[in-house]
């Protein structure tokens, strides 16, 4: 199977204001994210798909691939299906946000493979363990709860699974009870090119999340398990924390 990686990249962000371009350690943010993704061994092509000449730009001064889409797309989704109808070759497409400069080569691959492994599923995603009850508890935090074929049944916002007598040892259980879902995702191309026009399910705009239309509609999610989240910029403060972190190595 032939897979391939799409960075959807966005100028505008609400919190962190053009916040792909910044370049605090020498390199654009979307440079980082690209050269990051592009050590994953299984895909065999990476582009950015950028709503902004300006984007398009930065990836082409350090020398990326890159692809201009529609300015007024609704979400990175569209924007990654807009790049998958010009791809007819490519069987699985891997979603990487431009915004995780620090995400693993190994995370990628295990998406495509879960794929790969499994052709009655359509996505594949990620989770990793909660250990902490801030983080467990905290909105901005999406859990995900799968079966033990690594499908899963729900995406929350809230508390999943939701222990009926809590107990702070629950936080430590090997293998772990909770897990965070990492928005890293693959989809086969196929599947990709339908999603935009299905329906939004009720659950996916109480919760606001994307993936539960999928589940809405009939469709397998494979999850698959890793031990360190990516570190997603969002925030200012998450930006400095990078810079920092680069700083250091």
């Amino acid at each position: 199977m032939v897979s391939f990686i799409v960075i959807p990249a966005r100028l505008q962000s609400t919190r962190l204001p053009e916040k792909l371009l910044l370049s605090e350690t020498g390199k654009p943010l979307i440079q980082h994210t690209y050269e990051s993704a592009i050590k994953a061994t299984r895909p065999e092509g990476i582009v950015v798909a950028a709503d902004h000449q300006r984007i398009a730009d930065a990836v082409e001064a350090f020398g990326g691939s890159v692809v201009l889409t529609d300015p007024e797309a609704p979400s990175g989704t569209d924007r990654v299906a807009e790049v998958a109808h010009n791809l007819p070759d490519v069987d699985i497409i891997v979603n990487v946000q431009g915004d995780e400069p620090d995400i693993s080569a190994e995370a990628i691959d295990t998406v495509v493979e879960l794929l790969e492994s499994n052709p009655d599923a359509v996505m594949a995603t990620l989770g990793t363990p909660i250990r902490n009850r801030a983080q467990l508890e905290d909105p901005a935090c999406v859990k995900v709860v799968f079966d033990h074929q690594q499908r899963a049944m729900y995406f929350s916002r809230s508390v999943i699974p939701h222990a009926r007598n809590w107990e702070e040892s629950l936080l430590d259980a090997n293998p772990a009870h909770f897990h965070q879902h990492i928005g890293l995702y693959a989809y086969r191309r196929e599947f990709l090119l339908t999603l935009t026009n299905l329906p939004q399910s009720e659950v996916e705009k109480l919760e606001s999340l994307e993936q539960l239309r999928v589940l809405s509609h009939g469709h397998t999610i494979l999850v698959g398990i890793i031990e360190e989240p990516s570190l997603g910029i969002d925030t200012p403060a998450d930006y400095e924390a990078f810079v920092r972190l680069e700083r250091n190595r």
